[in-house]
């Protein structure tokens, strides 16, 4: 991409940002918006059915002993920090932004949403080739604490398929949808599932609200600190015209954004 086509996409999303229209994120009284697509229908007789071509494998479930079985955040005596990125939305502005972070030398980790991989199941590729880690964040993005332990765990184990099949894991990490915090059960039910740990975080940069890109980049820099897992969403231009100045605020106060894997252990 040319410097002049970066910053197109960049005034585009700003601009996307302000007149909010994008996606909506882990807000519990919004329905989330997966980029998921409608049924194409019935193929042709006889036409064949071509899956999508595997990935590069995934890491699989981290395992950090010493550690919670819900992390909030990594060592504070380190320089380094985990953007975290609830995936779902526009792939358009979800490979912007991985692409904002590679610029910068930022490896980060995006908790997919299983029916935004079913209708975007490209995105999996693009992240892991990128250097990211890819983790679990539900089916349906539904508010699992509030859900039955079966139908909770079926929410858990459904996106865990599909991140098998694309590559070869279930993923680094379980996030749970519509919480920052997953209840006992949820976590017992991650446990089972395969994931030791419940990834939560301690800095929210509210970005799901589409309040525009000064006011997460103000957000993050005036919370984040050594070790901070930060909560961000894929989908909203505003989050993708932050991403360089958040990044670029980091590193003036000597710190670097890694996986989340690489935070913690």
């Amino acid at each position: 991409m040319t410097s002049l086509d970066r910053r197109s996409v960049l005034r585009a999303a700003a601009s996307a940002a302000a007149a909010g229209a994008l996606a909506t994120g882990c807000d519990p009284h919004r329905d989330e918006d997966t980029g998921a697509v409608p049924s194409p229908g019935p193929r042709p007789s006889g036409a064949a059915h071509v899956p999508p071509a595997p990935v590069r494998a995934a890491r699989p479930p981290t395992r950090a002993p010493g550690l919670p079985v819900q992390i909030e955040h990594g060592p504070r005596t380190g320089k380094a920090v985990a953007l975290t990125f609830h995936g779902a939305g526009d792939p358009k502005l979800a490979t912007a932004l991985l692409a904002e972070a590679e610029r910068a030398g930022a490896r980060v980790t995006v908790l997919a949403v299983g029916t935004w991989l079913d209708a975007q199941p490209a995105m999996a590729r693009r992240i892991l080739d990128g250097g990211h880690e890819l983790g679990n964040h539900t089916l349906h993005h539904r508010n699992i604490d509030a859900l039955p332990a079966a139908e909770a765990y079926a929410e858990i184990t459904g996106c865990a398929d599909r991140l098998r099949r694309l590559t070869g894991t279930i993923g680094s990490w379980f996030r749970p949808s519509q919480t920052r915090r997953a209840t006992d059960l949820v976590a017992g039910l991650a446990r089972k599932a395969g994931y030791p740990h419940v990834l939560s975080y301690d800095v929210d940069s509210l970005d799901a609200n589409d309040p525009g890109a000064p006011a997460v980049q103000r957000t993050v820099l005036d919370s984040v600190g050594p070790g901070s897992v930060v909560s961000l969403h894929l989908g909203h231009a505003g989050t993708v015209a932050a991403l360089p100045p958040i990044l670029d605020g980091l590193r003036r106060r000597g710190l670097r954004a890694v996986t989340t894997t690489e935070l913690v252990t």
